[in-house]
């Protein structure tokens, strides 16, 4: 599987990163010493890096621009910054995407999965298939015999993981860890009422039973 550099220097962000990236089957290393972040990446050589731009001794515009100099590694910029001229700046330096924090874990995993294919001709899984009905995660959404509609990023978590374990029954517990493994606390309830609006949702676009419900166990597609 393809590794991933992650150059963050906020210690909860980049260990979240790393443990959804590892849950999907990447093999992660970690950036901690910043005195030639540069230099680091260009010695480890990954198969795709994800950059930070307020970083300590130097700043991302700087590592994007060293590293440009020396290999041709994907690089995406994950940043608080939502400035066009900081985007810009990034891209013109080299970088393949720009993502801003706080960022849909979801997305931002398709994005990796997207750049990846441009880079090494790989196949990106941002497009699910199950029993007719497609969901394209860039997107947020779901299609079924020309019918169509949106999702709230809570839903497409919840969908996509179902539909990659499709035929497998997806715990409660797990559903609440990989949907809100960056929040302290969420009340059980709130799954419940994603899981009725989204199964609200697919029967909108005519699947009325298509998520069922396993007592005692969770759910499934």
């Amino acid at each position: 599987m393809e590794r991933i550099l992650i150059v963050e220097d906020e210690e909860k962000i980049r260990e979240e990163l790393r443990t959804a990236l590892e849950k999907k089957g990447y093999t992660c290393t970690l950036i901690e010493e910043f005195e030639d972040a540069a230099g680091q990446i260009v010695r480890e050589a990954p198969d795709l890096v994800l950059l930070d731009l307020n970083l300590p001794v130097q700043d991302g515009f700087y590592i994007c621009q060293e590293v440009r100099k020396q290999l041709d590694v994907p690089i995406i910029v994950v940043t608080s910054s939502s400035s066009d001229m900081d985007e810009l700046m990034s891209l013109n330096l080299g970088a393949d995407d720009y993502i801003t924090k706080p960022f849909n874990m979801h997305i931002l995993l398709a994005h990796i999965s997207t750049v990846l294919h441009r880079a090494y001709g790989r196949k990106a899984t941002v497009t699910l298939t199950h029993k007719g009905l497609t969901l394209d995660v860039l997107k947020g959404r779901i299609s079924y015999q020309g019918r169509e509609t949106d999702l709230t990023k809570n839903e497409l978590g919840i969908l996509r993981m179902l539909m990659e374990n499709a035929g497998q029954i997806i715990s409660r517990t797990d559903l609440i860890c990989h949907l809100w493994e960056m929040e302290e606390f969420v009340e059980d309830s709130t799954l419940t009422v994603n899981i009725n609006r989204l199964r609200r949702k697919l029967a909108d676009i005519g699947l009325e039973d298509y998520l069922l419900t396993k007592r005692g166990l969770g759910y499934m597609v």
